[in-house]
């Protein structure tokens, strides 16, 4: 009966010691519910007897209480009993466990105390949090937070390393052409992430770019890709790049594919700005004054009702009108009085009204276009605007010059043009648009300037000023356009007067312009949110129309060639080089017959010179014997008619 005691006690006093606590065999109690494994050795041993002596349980006490005094020592024993194994029968197959158990025991132990230890501090964390002032706690949150804010700002620091310092890996010859087949769908996500990479290769591109890759690849390859994206033609995302660097090509694509904010303009004939924001602000309309530069523009940011349908509309207190348009007649800036202005592209009319404003409805205002079904519009905006100082009229501007010379003190050419600066209102440009479109439409403004600056009267105090304008970016019709007229007529560029915009370009790829360009101004979608625009002001100087010279259009001639061949045949330019041949051939024959006639005339002048030279000569007497001429003598009259004379001559000779 003592084995197990002891056995139980010593189990006791080693997890005490584990615990850390001094196990005193006398200060511990002797523990009753620990009879019962005593009770079961006694039933093993006496179970044939029917009654079990009290006297035999105090013994197993006492027994215990002297085995708890000697515990050291039977600790000892017991662990070299576990030390060396069982010693009945079946010590061939047991072996001792106890250690394991004990450490089993003493983990699940040691769990349960540092959950209850948990749940302590759980409770005192919650009963801090109940103790806090709401100014506490919000610190206590926000502290939190920024430690939030600190382990993602390193891991993103870590990712951007880790991006910055990999290289990028153009795709191959063959992952190319699956795309292009379709036998591999690229989805835009990675399309757009691969136009990031390029864009940072390019930005570093002695660093980051790959081994025998050059840069005219990765920009072949940002070509592509943008015109994949954003759905152009590669030729028109290939002329922007050579505008723009490859960034700002991006953000003018993405721009242009945003619309642009709602702007009305005031029509002070009427109303004022005031009056007319109070009367919308009443509808429900949410509106800003559109920029510092203008006084009559409201930008519309919400509305509740359509802005093209309201009563102060139809009544003429506004008009519908894009910022851009505002800039051109802002630099004409006509005056009030006696002028006569042309516009000659002027439907549907916004700045033949904004110029009629400007005047007051005083002087006169021609407003011409092409196209009669387009100058209804114009009727119509000018009886509703209340604009009576205007005569509308269709004809070709390619003549204007010659059937009104020298007629007007100021023109505005708002030019027909490819429209790359208003793609955000017409996408269909995208894909319509070629640069061979955007060439012919450069040769008909060089036309149309040429005869604005004929039609411009240079006489007086205010005039001979003319503002050109289109709603591309296009180099070709914008400073192409400028710097011809430089050449072909005595003018000259002014300040537009405009605090904002870009200006011109005074040099594009192999081309170099006048160094006045840079008066002109450019309006971007991505730097100005309007429309691309482009401004020149021009000031006739004078009739003269300097010669053109014959290098420059040979030169010219070759290029057509070259681009027919390439192109195909256009007929029209074909018209063109044909009669330009024969005017300069016919020119050619007129100077070689006014030579012919001035070679004549000096050839007669220089033999009038030699008769008159040999007629001035003394003649040289022959030696030849005449005899010599009998003089008749004068018979004398009587007549007294006769004789006074001869009386008069005799007093003169005294």
């Amino acid at each position: 009966l003592s084995s197990p005691l002891i056995t139980a006690s010593s189990w006791n006093i080693e997890m005490a010691v584990r615990k850390g606590k001094k196990a005193t065999p006398k200060a511990k109690p002797t523990v009753k519910p620990k009879a019962k494994p005593v009770e079961k050795v006694y039933e093993e041993s006496s179970s044939e007897e029917s009654s079990v002596d009290i006297s035999n349980v105090q013994d197993s006490s006492e027994e215990e209480s002297v085995a708890s005094d000697s515990g050291s020592q039977e600790e000892e024993s017991s662990d070299e009993e576990t030390k060396k194994g069982f010693t009945d029968e079946n010590a061939d197959w047991l072996k001792p466990k106890s250690k394991v158990k004990g450490k089993l025991l003493s983990s699940d132990e040691e769990s349960a105390d540092d959950a209850d230890d948990d749940e302590l501090v759980g409770d005192s964390d919650a009963s801090d949090d109940e103790d806090m002032l709401e100014i506490e706690r919000e610190s206590k949150l926000l502290d939190q937070q920024m430690e939030i804010e600190q382990e993602e700002a390193e891991e993103e620091y870590r990712r951007t390393i880790a991006e910055s310092s990999a290289t990028f890996h153009l795709p191959s010859q063959a992952e190319l052409e699956e795309e292009q087949n379709g036998t591999r769908v690229v989805p835009p996500s990675e399309i757009r992430e691969r136009i990031n990479e390029i864009l940072t290769v390019l930005a570093d591109f002695k660093n980051r770019r790959e081994l025998n890759r050059s840069r005219t690849e990765y920009i072949s390859q940002l070509t592509s890709d943008m015109a994949e994206v954003f759905g152009y033609l590669p030729e028109l995302v290939e002329y922007f790049l050579t505008m723009f660097n490859p960034s700002e090509t991006l953000e003018f694509l993405e721009a242009s594919d945003s619309p642009r904010p709602l702007v009305i303009r005031t029509n002070t004939l009427k109303t004022r700005r005031k009056d007319l924001a109070a009367s919308l602000l009443k509808r429900g309309v949410t509106l800003d004054p559109l920029a510092n530069w203008s006084k009559v523009g409201l930008k519309i940011t919400a509305s509740p009702i359509p802005i093209g349908a309201t009563p102060e509309y139809l009544s003429g207190q506004y008009m519908l009108q894009s910022a851009a348009s505002f800039c051109p007649v802002l630099a004409l800036n006509p005056s009030p009085g006696n002028e006569v202005v042309l516009d000659m592209s002027a439907a549907p009319g916004g700045k033949t009204s904004y110029l009629a404003q400007l005047m007051r409805n005083t002087g006169l205002i021609i407003a011409n276009d092409l196209k009669s079904e387009r100058q209804k519009a114009t009727v119509a905006n000018m009886h509703r605007l209340g604009v009576r100082n205007v005569v509308t009229c269709c004809y070709d501007g390619r003549r204007l010059g010659k059937l009104w010379k020298n007629r007007f003190t100021k023109i505005l050419l708002d030019a027909p043009c490819s429209g790359l600066g208003v793609i955000s209102r017409d996408p269909s440009v995208k894909v319509q648009r070629t640069i061979k479109d955007v060439e012919r439409c450069g040769v008909l403004q060089k036309e149309l300037l040429v005869n604005c600056i004929d039609a411009l009267n240079c006489k007086g105090k205010d005039g001979g000023i003319m503002v050109y304008s289109t709603c591309s970016v296009s180099v070709a019709e914008n400073e192409d356009v400028v710097n011809y007229i430089l050449k072909k007529r005595d003018v000259k560029l002014l300040d537009t007067g405009l605090d904002f915009g870009k200006p011109g370009f005074t040099r594009y790829q192999r081309n170099r312009y006048h160094p006045s360009l840079a008066l002109t101004r450019r309006f971007y979608p991505h730097v100005h949110n309007m429309d691309g625009f482009y401004v020149a002001k021009i000031q006739k100087l004078s009739d003269k129309r300097p010669e053109d010279g014959d290098d420059k259009v040979e030169e010219t001639e070759v290029v057509d060639d070259e681009e027919s061949e390439v192109h195909g045949t256009d007929w029209a330019a074909e018209v063109k080089k044909s009669v330009f041949k024969s005017k300069k051939a016919n020119a050619k024959k007129e100077i070689e017959s006014d030579k012919s006639e001035e070679a004549a005339k000096k050839r007669v002048a220089e033999d009038d010179d030699e008769e008159g030279i040999a007629a001035k000569k003394p003649k040289v007497k022959s030696h030849v014997s005449v005899p010599p001429k009998s003089q008749k003598k004068k018979t004398k009259t009587t007549n007294a008619k006769v004789t006074k004379p001869r009386r008069r001559k005799q007093q003169g000779d005294m």
